[in-house]
């Protein structure tokens, strides 16, 4: 089961980049989010007509993700909206159990982390909240003993190698002390991040600013992240950044992030 997580930073403008996508690396599952648009929005006719299902939960503008499932595999007990704060209206989160013939169902889910800043202020503080949520969510996961894949942007740079220029990122959300340590508390529940388990060199970015020539510099960072249970963990094959993709005309921001997981 091939599994890729993706920023698209506004699904109306990078559809044909999704499409191409879908076509040449054939993902069974697609984890998207900053999709910018409603429910209604979401330009579910052409994602279908290339063979995939579709689970959205999105919002005007902003946030928003998306689950997209290749048949003959079919989603199922949907999940719209983190746990843990029924008074939260942003669209962050969304779950399914993918299952089909042969195959031992996974758990995955999309998810858009806070980004944070100003930090300190109320936004930096929803962030480090959502992360708690996501702890307390990812353990009560753990305790239906199947395959979960938590996938998305975390809005987190891990540790010091996983930005080309550390120093600059001292005093942003992204990078501060305690997002380090949420991270690192979801990882300590028992979960696995593929990439770094299949590749630990430094170097590897899945976001480069629109900036002052972060991406011609090659002034990346890391953020896009999968988080694999143990019985995902076990069944991982390899894991890979698209690099290319943010070469591309009018590209996202981000680039996806895939993993390959053997059927059983």
């Amino acid at each position: 089961m091939r599994i890729a997580t993706w920023n698209v930073n506004s699904i109306k403008q990078r559809v044909g980049h999704l499409l191409s996508l879908l076509a040449e690396a054939k993902p069974d599952v697609v984890c998207l989010q900053e999709l910018k648009c409603q429910d209604a929005g979401f330009p579910r006719e052409e994602i279908e007509a290339a063979g995939y299902s579709v689970e959205t939960l999105g919002q005007k503008a902003y946030n928003g993700v998306a689950l997209l499932v290749r048949a003959p595999l079919a989603m199922s007990e949907i999940c719209r909206g983190l746990p843990g704060d029924e008074a939260d209206e942003q669209a962050r989160y969304i779950e399914a159990l993918v299952s089909g013939e042969d195959v031992t169902p996974v758990r995955v889910a999309s998810i858009y982390l806070p980004n944070g800043n100003p930090a300190p202020g109320p936004k930096y503080e929803y962030k480090l909240a959502f992360m708690a949520r996501l702890r307390d969510h990812a353990r009560a996961l753990l305790l239906g003993e199947e395959a979960v894949v938590l996938a998305g942007d975390y809005n987190v740079i891990p540790e010091p190698e996983d930005a080309s220029d550390a120093a600059a990122w001292v005093n942003d959300a992204l990078f501060l002390p305690q997002s380090r340590a949420a991270f690192r508390a979801l990882l300590a529940e028992g979960y696995t991040e593929a990439l770094r388990a299949c590749d630990p060199k430094p170097g590897l970015y899945t976001f480069w600013d629109y900036q002052a020539g972060a991406w011609a510099r090659n002034a990346g960072i890391r953020i896009d992240h999968l988080l694999l249970s143990p019985q995902a963990a076990d069944r991982l094959v390899s894991a890979s950044v698209q690099k290319y993709l943010r070469g591309l005309e009018k590209p996202s921001d981000h680039v996806p992030v895939t993993v390959d997981l053997a059927d059983r």
